[in-house]
């Protein structure tokens, strides 16, 4: 009798780590990678699990020296995955993910891409950034995120990239616009300057939760979203079906974030309520996913 082999042909308990980690966080994104078969799966649990773990670096209770230093840690642990050497990494993530890169070409530059893009929130925190900036920002913690995703999931070809690029920056103008208050209380503010100075909003992140004037920067950023999710869906049908059926769950569970955003506003009265997406909301939203 032989063992079966495993996913990625990784060890089960190094397995067992990244969708842990996947299922601690409780990620509205579990739904799409739990329908993928086992090697695609692990793989994106993999990718969740590395940004997870950047991702609670940049926004830890360390000092800002400390926090730098560890995230380009993760610059040269992720080198030695590229290159070709003898040692086995000690940690889990870093086995799953050298199993994973060759298996589905996954670049390099996307990963270091997700680090800096941390490293771009322990520098120094961002606060009304110019649209260059946010731009950068959003693609380096999302669509790099994406790029990796959608080779994941089959789907190597200039649409899926296209797909990366606009679902990225939908989801996280969605976050943006969801996280006002979180990121107040952090010192940032993520909303673009120029939009800012138009509606007479301050810089200033805890004062410009009160500021008349955020509805309308809020209102302008939302309809970039909705616009990019449009894209996003649209480039989809134009990608092998069966590959971007994790990617259509993912961007209707977010979309049904951002709509009921809209709906809310960002009045002073509400900015600290998160937004609830009800039951029959949800299912619409995945059946729909669904749908080619």
């Amino acid at each position: 009798m032989h063992d079966e082999p495993t996913p990625l042909g990784c060890d089960p308990a190094d397995l067992a780590w990244v969708e842990s980690t996947v299922k601690q966080a409780g990620t509205s994104f579990a739904a799409g990678m739990r329908i993928l078969p086992p090697m695609r799966r692990y793989g994106m649990y993999a990718i969740y699990a590395f940004c997870r773990v950047v991702d609670d670096i940049a926004d830890g209770l360390a000092p800002l020296a400390e926090r730098t230093q560890a995230l380009e840690e993760w610059h040269k642990k992720i080198a030695h995955l590229y290159q070709d050497r003898l040692e086995t990494p000690h940690e889990p993530l870093e086995r799953v993910l050298l199993a994973a890169i060759p298996f589905f070409a996954l670049q390099q530059a996307d990963f270091d891409a997700i680090i800096d893009g941390m490293l771009m929130d322990t520098s120094s925190p961002i606060v009304a950034p110019d649209e260059k900036t946010l731009d950068l920002y959003c693609d380096r913690v999302a669509a790099a995120v994406g790029r990796l995703s959608v080779r994941i999931f089959g789907e190597c070809s200039d649409e899926g990239n296209k797909v990366a690029y606009h679902l990225g920056r939908a989801l996280q103008l969605t976050n943006i616009l969801r996280d006002l208050p979180e990121d107040a209380a952090r010192g940032r503010l993520y909303l673009p300057s120029d939009l800012l100075d138009r509606f007479n909003v301050p810089h200033d992140p805890v004062k410009a939760l009160t500021a008349p004037g955020l509805q309308e920067v809020t209102k302008i950023i939302a309809a970039r979203a909705q616009d990019h999710f449009t894209t996003a869906f649209a480039t989809m049908k134009l990608c092998r079906p069966r590959t971007m059926l994790p990617a259509r769950i993912m961007g209707a569970s977010y979309e049904t974030v951002l709509k009921n955003l809209r709906k809310r506003g960002w009045g002073p009265d509400v900015l600290r309520q998160l937004p609830e997406s009800s039951t029959v909301g949800k299912v619409y939203a995945l059946a729909c996913s669904y749908l080619p």
